[in-house]
């Protein structure tokens, strides 16, 4: 398996200018949370260090080739003194597939307050999500064999009857990461698309949609390692006309509310090939 290292390594080919490696997969379009990762390592290696990453927006316009490098160019919109921001283009063949923001800021002092963490089983209580057969065969699951996932069962957390469709789940990298904290945080861009947009499902298990990640945002709060236990607890709040929102807050161990993800990711009801043919005149 390849490590998230090499993953959100990229190849500087000019100035503002990257290039990410093809690695193997056994995903038919680029995973998500890759193409936003590798997207918010060219926007940091651009910017002076004593800025630190406090959230990014980003559109998926088109599906990735996991076959071919993605280029990210990269667009210096704003250099302040307290924020600068980034825009950046993930290309292949000539088209963008991936557009995001990211804003960064020197951090100053001000009001502090935050949810409480909700109360769930430790992630020691809890089986790996590859010793479940049912998850370990499914595509996704093998391509995060990197990281531990550990779903805590809907039984075993407190839930709050207001809301429409909710799951929590522990993760960590499971290798030890280098002490370099935007090494971290673009990890947990990555971690982000990883089971959020299934929170969807949960009400709807057996109804068979398309599923694909439409826009992502995200807001990093406070410090965190992606190789120590983060509890996300995502929730999604509306699903309709063939799309579904979603949104997570990710506390570390300490209980500590380290980031914030909002998505919107397609939900299509997925039809039959004969219903398709007879909808559209030819068969996708």
């Amino acid at each position: 398996m390849v490590g998230i290292e090499e993953i959100l390594a990229l190849e500087t080919l000019e100035k503002d200018i990257f290039r990410g490696a093809v690695h193997p997969t056994g995903l038919p379009r680029t995973f998500g949370g890759q193409v936003a990762g590798q997207s918010l390592v060219s926007a940091v290696g651009t910017v002076d260090e004593s800025y630190r990453v406090h959230s990014l927006h980003g559109y998926f316009l088109r599906p990735g080739n996991p076959k071919i490098p993605t280029v990210y160019l990269v667009d210096r919109i704003r250099d302040g003194r307290s924020f600068c921001t980034r825009r950046v283009n993930a290309v292949q063949d000539g088209k963008t597939i991936f557009t995001m923001s990211a804003s960064f800021h020197i951090e100053d002092e001000g009001i502090e307050h935050q949810d409480q963490m909700p109360t769930v089983p430790a992630p020691e209580d809890l089986p790996d999500a590859l010793t479940i057969p049912e998850l370990a065969k499914l595509p996704y699951y093998q391509e995060w064999k990197n990281w531990d996932v550990r779903i805590v069962p809907a039984d075993e957390a407190s839930a709050s009857p207001d809301l429409a469709a909710q799951q929590r789940v522990w993760m960590r990298y499971r290798d030890t990461l280098p002490d370099r904290p935007l090494l971290h945080i673009c990890t947990l861009a990555y971690l982000s698309d990883m089971t959020l947009l299934g929170t969807s499902k949960v009400p709807h298990r057996d109804v068979p949609t398309q599923n694909a990640s439409l826009d992502h945002a995200m807001w990093f709060l406070r410090p965190f390692r992606a190789d120590e236990w983060l509890l996300y607890d995502q929730t999604s709040p509306s699903a309709g006309f063939g799309r579904a929102l979603t949104q997570g807050r990710i506390f570390d161990r300490a209980g500590n509310m380290v980031a914030a993800v909002v998505q919107e990711g397609l939900t299509r009801i997925e039809r039959e090939p004969a219903e398709r043919e007879n909808k559209t005149g030819t068969s996708a």
